[in-house]
């Protein structure tokens, strides 16, 4: 309903009706405009009904959903309308990216352009928020967090094309084990050692490892923030200072992290002392979704351009 409509609506219905109508719809569009301009989550959480109103919206902005409109190109979205696969995803069927490149923008889908970026925005949002401030670019892909891993592996690659190996402190789960025989590489396995009560970072074996096998030849170094005890949070500090000394790049597995505030800090703490390329987090452990995404970030906000 615009301004004329309503208006129309006052020769048919009480004006006052009309009018009490209208505010409650400039409330709802006030909150739009709102969450456009800033660019992050509200402090009040929307109802149910708001975070519709928004979806169809934005689905009403997509070429799929426009009126008398038949597309006979290319990526045109074809959902049967009247479908329960429609309906789930409020007819929103374009999407993300295009032509290789997850952040592009579609041109025939502006809806679902929009409700990415802002997605991008609200993530980068809450990362801030928990304490890891210095994060300057954030990607969400639609891969689980091992895949999110592969991902980085090949894009480091560039960077470094002759490296074999991949350094990484040993956490029983197989995510980033299979990361790194999928991106193609060895993985030199740095056992862990008791401290206290828990298992730690290996410091000494980490250095010994850099000198036998030589920097040149590592892809990088992957650590851990949280896993199942007795395994602690790796010593991702210290790691950082030896990256930045060695030169080699700093990849934090960071799977269960968004929601642990001191995971968050020593993020945050190793990103301002030494070398952090990335940290990567799962959605569903962090954000309460379904199984299959992944948040690749980094105060590099080139090299999350890259991975995309």
């Amino acid at each position: 309903m615009n301004e004329k409509n309503f208006s129309l609506a006052e020769t048919i219905i009480t004006k006052r009706y009309v009018n009490q109508a209208k505010q409650s719809k400039n409330q709802l569009q006030k909150q739009v405009t709102t969450l456009l301009s800033q660019r992050k989550l509200p402090e009040i959480g929307w109802n149910d009904y708001m975070i519709e109103y928004l979806l169809n919206e934005l689905s009403q902005m997509d070429s799929n959903n426009f009126q008398n409109n038949v597309g006979l190109g290319e990526r045109e979205g074809r959902v049967y309308q009247q479908s329960i696969v429609a309906k789930r995803h409020f007819n929103l069927a374009h999407g993300v990216g295009r032509s290789g490149d997850i952040q592009a923008l579609q041109p025939k889908a502006a809806g679902s352009s929009l409700l990415a970026q802002l997605c991008k925005f609200f993530v980068l949002n809450i990362i801030h928020s928990v304490g890891i401030k210095s994060t300057k670019g954030a990607i969400i892909l639609p891969l689980a967090t091992g895949m999110g891993i592969t991902m980085t592996l090949l894009t480091l690659r560039k960077k470094n094309p002759t490296a074999k190996y991949i350094i990484w402190s040993r956490i029983d789960q197989k995510t980033c084990f299979k990361a790194i025989f999928t991106a193609g590489y060895t993985p030199i396995i740095i056992e862990p050692v008791f401290s206290g009560d828990e298992l730690q970072t290996d410091l000494d074996a980490i250095n010994e490892t850099i000198n036998e096998y030589g920097a040149e030849n590592i892809l990088c170094i992957i650590k851990t923030t949280s896993c199942f005890a007795p395994r602690g949070a790796d010593k991702i500090v210290d790691v950082a200072l030896i990256c930045e000394n060695k030169d080699i790049p700093h990849v934090i597995n960071n799977a269960y992290g968004i929601t642990i505030k001191e995971c968050c800090k020593l993020i945050e703490r190793a990103t301002n002392k030494g070398r952090v390329d990335c940290f990567i987090q799962s959605t569903d452990k962090n954000f309460m979704v379904p199984v299959g995404g992944s948040i690749i970030a980094s105060r590099d906000s080139q090299f999350i351009d890259e991975i995309s």
